[in-house]
């Protein structure tokens, strides 16, 4: 089956290279109006999903991101029309240079070709993935957890309905209609059909990906992100954006999980930022040093550093520099998010210039780390890759650049 798919996602991204930008628009607003045409139709899916769900025992919080509702779906047809009014990306020319004999160089940005992404039980993955693959021109497979296999594919079937509406092949988007586990071992392998693999999930999954496929992969493990907050913090804006990054929301790879304080304004800073961080229910594992001011923590391991917690816990560290700082994100961080709080500009530019995170703030929550608030309209992902896309991938990380040269007959000599 993966391989049928594969050469039917293959000869419709060749289709999609040449899909013009008004015929993409009209596929995008038509999957908008498909989802609110055909609401009843796909809470009934949605309702077969979570009825299994809850007979298997999936936790609330889990249930609640399985759920079609009505402002779910609202929301995705809103988030299809934003996408549709975008510019462009394909076809789009960098500054052009002249070489001394005349011919003319530039980079053209293109599709990445099949896109196969793989994620778990989140149903608006299936429309977010679908329309940021659309409007960037690649063909895509769309691989969801089993929990949402039924809303999946009831999703698949108005992508594909309005693809077919706006004269585009119905095969360039594609929700894989098995939830036996082989077919992800089988679609990570299938290097002559897909051009790049973008896996959202648990770690677990993703290391498992990450171990075994030969497709190339645009992922990342784990969230381990930090705030420093340096000596010549406004301790006042650091103990709200710590609050922020911390509280917005526990279950994001955004969070922050590691809390690192300059030992100079540890004693005014963390004393009444731990007994909020308390009466929040946000267990604190400090160091040694930061105990004393930390009375309610609980004294942390090495593990703790290491750690993405997902959850109300907190890692917190006192150190005596910002190389100390630097250092430890260096030792723990997994690349993902890291800011500093400080009003010392040389400090603010060593810190976004020597940490090698794919997103480093200065002066904003790590919960900052999302491809809508960085303006892509949406994203497909976050990458720590070293390669390609880094950070939050939204159109442009579905890209890839070709040279194109323009002559009148030069011959090299």
């Amino acid at each position: 089956m993966m391989v049928t798919l594969g050469r039917q996602a293959k000869s419709a991204a060749r289709f999609m290279r040449a899909a013009s930008g008004i015929a993409k628009a009209n596929a995008l607003h038509a999957m908008a109006d498909g989802l609110l045409a055909q609401r009843e139709t796909l809470q009934a899916e949605n309702t077969r999903d979570l009825e299994a769900a809850a007979q298997r025992g999936l936790e609330p919080a889990l249930l609640e991101r399985l759920k079609l509702s009505d402002k779910a779906l609202d929301t995705m047809a809103i988030g299809l029309r934003q996408i549709a009014a975008m510019p462009d990306p394909i076809g789009s020319l960098s500054e052009t240079t002249q070489r001394p004999n005349g011919m003319r160089v530039a980079r053209m940005r293109m599709p990445l070709g099949v896109v196969g992404i793989i994620y778990e039980s989140r149903p608006n993955v299936t429309i977010d993935a679908a329309a940021l693959c659309l409007k960037t021109g690649n063909a895509t497979i769309l691989r969801g957890g089993s929990e949402a296999f039924h809303s999946n594919r009831a999703l698949g079937a108005v992508i594909q309905s309005s693809l077919e509406s706006a004269g585009l092949p119905a095969h360039a988007v594609q929700v894989v209609g098995t939830t036996d586990r082989s077919a992800v071992g089988e679609m990570i392998t299938l290097t002559d059909y897909i051009d790049v693999i973008v896996p959202r999930g648990g770690k677990s999954l993703i290391a498992r990906l990450a171990a075994d496929a030969k497709v190339p992969l645009i992922k990342h493990l784990d969230g381990n992100c930090h705030l420093y907050v340096d000596a010549r913090a406004d301790l006042r804006k650091a103990h709200d954006i710590a609050i922020n990054a911390k509280t917005y929301r526990y279950g994001i790879c955004g969070a922050m999980e590691t809390l690192l304080v300059h030992t100079s304004i540890a004693a005014d800073f963390l004393p009444r930022l731990g007994r909020q961080f308390t009466e929040m229910g946000v267990e604190l594992r400090a160091c040694s040093r930061s105990l004393a001011w930390l009375p309610d923590a609980h004294l942390a391991t090495d593990e703790d550093w290491a750690t993405e917690y997902l959850a109300p816990i907190l890692a917190v560290r006192s150190v005596d520099s910002i190389d100390e700082a630097m250092d430890h994100i260096a030792r723990y961080s997994s690349e993902h998010t890291e800011s500093i709080i400080t009003e010392d500009l040389s400090a603010a530019t060593r810190f976004q210039r020597e940490v090698d995170s794919s997103s480093v703030y200065v002066n904003l929550p790590t919960c900052f780390a999302d491809g809508f608030e960085y303006g892509l309209g949406a994203e497909i992902g976050i990458s720590t890759n070293r390669l390609h896309a880094r950070g939050p991938v939204g159109l442009e990380g579905l890209t890839i650049q070709k040279w194109v040269l323009t002559g009148d007959g030069q011959l090299r000599v």
